[in-house]
């Protein structure tokens, strides 16, 4: 009898890009049971525990590099933990089970479940943090943006690269007191700013989404939701930069302990994502990147979009659920 030998990174872009589908799935459920209820932390918790039980089901040697915070802060999916069956490859996990607990918690459109996995050592292990962070879509010069750069300046060397005036692009910032002069600046050139409330994974994604109108994601917000939106353009094209900002010296041992030399360092998506990866996020509330949970009488519909990066492939998988089969609690 021959058998198979299966490489682990053969592994990470055929099988898991389906298997991963299923953890996204189940944290969305999870989260979304508990939609417009004002229950920010229970919402989360839920997702946290169903991604944890369903990543502890993969045929994966794991680690979460980007999760719930650090071990002393979160019980489950902090930084460190080990995840999977460890009958497989060693890999690298950022989570962040309900990336807009606020919208779920009011039942505003945009939440989502999402999860980047890559070969072990390729992830940015960063800090639970704030993150400069600017992004725009495929199709452009390298060098088009500059994070050091004015936001005006951003904007006009985007609107030059597009072969359109500055009126005609759309930036997307979160609505945020920091981001005050920020707004002003890019308003000042012509171009359209959209705030959003919560959600900046998606925010980048929008970038690299045409249907959206959505051209450029400047501002500051999660390290955790940078790394998972840099795996997403690694998968579809794009060009990110950022830096983490580290404002306290516990804050700058937190990153010498995980590795990081230069707290000043600016980060291109290839500094922070090294190899093939691949990217997943289920919709938890309808916004415009995903369908939310849908609840029938005996049936739970999910759509998930998972994407390859070693293919470029990006599939959408509209899900259905049977609620006999106890969806909500395997």
């Amino acid at each position: 009898m021959s058998s198979i030998t299966v490489q682990p990174n053969l592994l990470l872009e055929r099988v898991l890009s389906i298997e991963i589908v299923r953890v996204t799935e189940r944290a969305a459920v999870s989260a979304a049971r508990l939609r417009g209820h004002g229950k920010e932390k229970g919402s989360d918790q839920a997702a946290v525990d169903a991604m944890r039980r369903e990543l502890n089901k993969l045929p994966i040697d794991g680690t979460v590099v980007i999760g719930e915070g650090e071990l002393d802060e979160a019980p489950m999916l902090f930084i460190g933990e080990q995840v999977g069956t460890k009958a497989g490859p060693k890999v690298d996990i950022a989570v962040d089970p309900l990336e807009g607990t606020t919208l779920c918690a009011k039942n505003m459109p945009g939440a989502i479940a999402t999860l980047a996995m890559a070969d072990a050592g390729t992830l940015l292990h960063a800090p639970d943090c704030y993150m400069e962070k600017i992004a725009i879509g495929p199709g452009y010069p390298k060098g088009t943006i500059d994070l050091d750069a004015p936001a005006d300046a951003n904007i006009l060397s985007l609107a030059k690269a597009k072969g359109v005036k500055p009126s005609e692009i759309t930036a997307i910032l979160l609505d945020r007191p920091r981001h005050s002069d920020m707004i002003a600046a890019v308003r000042k050139t012509g171009a359209a700013v959209t705030l959003i409330s919560d959600g900046d994974v998606a925010g980048v994604i929008h970038c690299a989404e045409p249907k959206t109108g959505i051209d450029i994601y400047l501002g500051i917000g999660g390290a955790p939701e940078g790394v998972l939106a840099a795996a997403a353009l690694r998968c579809i094209g794009g060009q990110m930069q950022t830096r983490l900002v580290i404002d306290s010296e516990a804050l700058r041992e937190r990153t010498r302990k995980m590795g990081i030399k230069d707290p000043r360092k600016k980060y291109e998506i290839e500094d922070m994502v090294k190899g093939d990866c691949l990217f997943a996020a289920t919709g938890v509330t309808t916004g415009p990147m995903l369908n939310g949970v849908k609840f029938g009488q005996n049936l739970i519909e999910t759509e998930t979009v998972v994407m390859r990066s070693v293919t470029g492939t990006v599939r959408r998988i509209t899900a259905e659920h049977r609620q006999f089969d106890k969806f909500h609690l395997d």
